[in-house]
């Protein structure tokens, strides 16, 4: 009798007859993906620090002090800074702020905000950190300053966030004119590097080219490049929930293989088992982890780089991280 009016109670006011329970369940989730979020957040603002103080090192202990310039915005930036005698602190944040308009518009709130995070971070490191000058040799400096400032890039992008927009126009140009990023970015640098020829002289504009070059190549080698994307295979027996989880909360389509187990637990099984198989950019990557550690930690995930990809979902939805 005792159980049947805990029960009756427990639905006229729409409770669980045995909340305690639930509710243990409950938080034990809820403190599970907080605990990852967390994680994933720690390691993504470390990334992100580590690379805004490698990017101020090869900007204030090798370019700037040598009139050196780069690509993207931050090469902008500098050229300007040459020609006009404004502080470059001043100039990264005014060049960069339509590339982070467009990252709220393109990809995402969060992402606009992590970026314009690191490029304002970016801009005081430069403006107050006094880092030593290293070098005054040319080459040194065009191959050292390009490695640091890539080596940030990269790392920042490793982190969820750019501290050089140029990679958000031309990810937006590229579902507009079909050409590839890294063509986009080429031609980009391709005009700043002529400017700076007419502007300041030839061997600027060389050795800018050389900085260049090792910086991207630096960026390359950090996180394989901006321009490809990434085919990620997933095997987990929860394949449902996260193929669910990579079409609501990315905005991403799946394709699911049907697959058959062959080892698990120290024995062999056979089992059939759904296989998920989804393309996203490296920019997603991070956040795609994210869902899959919040689902099954133990699943099993291969990612192979693709250069390039035709039709479906990938550029014709905005990227989301």
């Amino acid at each position: 009798m005792r159980k049947f009016l805990k029960k009756a109670a427990a639905f006229l006011f729409q409770q669980d007859p045995e909340p305690k329970e639930d509710k243990i369940i409950a938080h034990g989730k809820w403190s599970k993906r907080l605990f990852v979020r967390l994680k994933r957040e720690g390691i993504a603002g470390v990334l992100t620090g580590l690379g805004i103080a490698s990017a101020g090192f090869g900007l204030k202990g090798f370019l700037l002090p040598n009139n050196f310039i780069d690509g993207g915005a931050v090469g902008i930036s500098m050229l300007i800074s040459a020609i006009s005698g404004w502080p470059v602190s001043w100039l990264l944040c005014i060049v960069n702020l339509p590339f982070i308009l467009l990252a709220y518009k393109v990809i995402n709130k969060k992402f606009a905000l992590k970026t314009a995070i690191a490029i304002g971070v970016l801009a005081f490191v430069v403006a107050a950190v006094p880092y030593p000058e290293i070098t005054e040799d040319k080459l040194l400096v065009a191959v050292f300053g390009g490695f640091f400032l890539g080596l940030g890039i990269g790392l920042a992008m490793r982190g969820g966030s750019v501290i050089d927009g140029t990679e958000v126009l031309a990810i937006q140009l590229s579902r507009r004119i079909g050409l590839s990023i890294g063509d986009i970015i080429l031609i980009i640098n391709i005009l700043i590097f002529s400017v700076a020829a007419y502007l300041l002289s030839i061997e600027t504009a060389l050795y800018s080219i050389l900085t260049y070059l090792s910086a991207s190549r630096t960026v390359t080698f950090v996180i394989e490049g901006i321009e490809e994307y990434t085919g990620v295979t997933i095997i987990s027996i929860k394949s449902d929930e996260i193929r669910q989880a990579i079409i609501s909360n990315m905005g991403r389509g799946v394709t699911i293989y049907k697959g058959e187990r062959g080892l698990g637990a120290g024995h062999n099984i056979s089992k059939e088992i759904d296989i998920v198989f989804t393309v996203v950019t490296r920019l997603e990557i991070s956040q795609l982890n994210q869902e899959i550690e919040k689902i099954d930690p133990n699943a099993f995930v291969v990612m192979n780089s693709i250069k390039d990809t035709r039709g479906g979902m990938i550029k014709k939805r905005p990227m989301t991280h």
